[in-house]
């Protein structure tokens, strides 16, 4: 889901751009280590929610770029819903104060 909001956000960027703008957005709470950002890009260019081409980095180095898909963007409204009903459930759980007594 992070990884395909930085793309909706921000448009085609290469996988460091995607992992660092996470951090930065985040505060550095989250991080997107290598090891599992390369493999979910790869299982997103499968499943159709991203497309890649090779382009040149502001380092002037070659890298791949990402882009999200129209497909991309209707699974990434499906995972904000999905998120926001598990937050409404945790938030019942954790603060059952804020709830009325039955």
């Amino acid at each position: 889901m992070l990884i395909l909001r930085t793309l909706d956000q921000l448009g085609p960027k290469h996988g460091y751009g995607i992992a660092e703008h996470i951090e930065h957005v985040s505060a550095d709470v989250l991080a997107v280590e290598e090891g599992s950002l390369y493999p979910a890009l790869q299982r997103m260019l499968i499943k159709g929610w991203v497309k890649s081409e090779w382009g040149v980095s502001e380092n002037n180095r070659r890298a791949r770029y990402y882009r999200l898909t129209p497909a991309g963007r209707r699974q990434l409204a499906e995972e904000i819903s999905d998120f926001r009903l598990v937050m409404q459930a945790i938030t019942r759980v954790i603060e059952p104060a804020n709830l009325p007594q039955t």
